[in-house]
């Protein structure tokens, strides 16, 4: 796959996951995709998820099941070398039990095969910021 290939499955997955698509979300993932939720992030506790389904249920489900709301904000992607794609962006979100709203910087690092399939990703973020609002 080309950069340009690349960054566009990458923008293909933010706009699915902006409309809430988790079909179209999961189907870009390798079947064999390992995910890490940042260090120190409560998401963590399952790193490393294996497939679209432990995803699913282990942040996607837990996101929306522990969120008022949960958006993305000023995606930006970036071209990098070796089939990875580099996401900048800022979670806004509002956590159900404690009524606290954040507002966090993250990053995103997507690694890609040569069939288009994402194998890896990596979060980077605010992890302070999200446990204060879980407080």
């Amino acid at each position: 796959m080309t950069t340009k290939q690349n960054i566009q499955i990458i923008d293909s997955l933010y706009s699915a996951f902006s409309t809430g698509d988790m079909p179209t979300v999961l189907g870009l993932m390798h079947p064999k995709i390992e995910w890490n939720e940042a260090e120190s992030n409560s998401l963590a506790d399952g790193n490393p998820y294996i497939g679209p389904d432990a995803i699913l249920e282990g942040v996607f489900a837990r996101l929306g099941a522990n969120h008022e709301y949960f958006g993305l904000q000023d995606v930006k992607i970036h071209a990098m070398s070796d089939n990875m794609v580099l996401a900048t962006l800022r979670y806004d979100a509002k956590v159900k039990a404690t009524g606290k709203s954040y507002n966090a910087q993250a990053a995103h690092l997507w690694t890609l095969n040569d069939d288009g399939k994402i194998i890896a990703f990596q979060q980077y973020v605010d992890t302070k910021k999200l446990a204060d609002s879980e407080k």
